[in-house]
């Protein structure tokens, strides 16, 4: 699998779960912060013209729809969590040159939003953003 480079944060949506007041359930319907989700800028046309990940140099990221499995590792720790597509975003353009960095280790631009559930399980969710490698194949 091809990995992609870039920053993960979290999002909260669907049903109440830890720091995380109720909320919409994503553009699949079916997220909740408590389920190990992500949303992904690319997972439509209509997705892409809010997100355009390419406005700021993010290439390689395929086009992949709701339930779609990408593996997400953090680029501090090694540690690593599977998710699947519930929602569009982040909306990269918006934080282009962004930079996330643990000691000498940094990525730009934010490429994935993870609930909090699956954050959690890389990250604290105090880190908010940490540089990230996505499997996109």
């Amino acid at each position: 699998m091809a990995g992609l480079n870039g920053e993960v944060s979290w999002f909260c949506c669907g049903n109440a779960w830890g720091p995380c007041a109720s909320t919409g359930r994503g553009a699949c319907g079916t997220c909740h912060s408590g389920n190990f989700q992500h949303a992904w800028p690319n997972t439509s046309d209509a997705c892409f013209a809010i997100t355009h990940p390419d406005t700021c140099g993010v290439t390689g990221m395929s086009r992949r729809t709701c339930g779609f499995r990408h593996s997400t590792t953090n680029l501090c720790n090694g540690s690593r969590v599977v998710t699947s597509i519930a929602d569009c975003g982040p909306q990269t353009d918006l934080f282009c040159g962004e930079r996330a960095c643990c000691g000498g280790t940094c990525a730009s631009n934010r490429i994935v939003d993870l609930t909090p559930a699956a954050f959690s399980a890389i990250a604290s969710l105090s880190a908010g953003l940490i540089p990230c490698t996505i499997d996109v194949g």
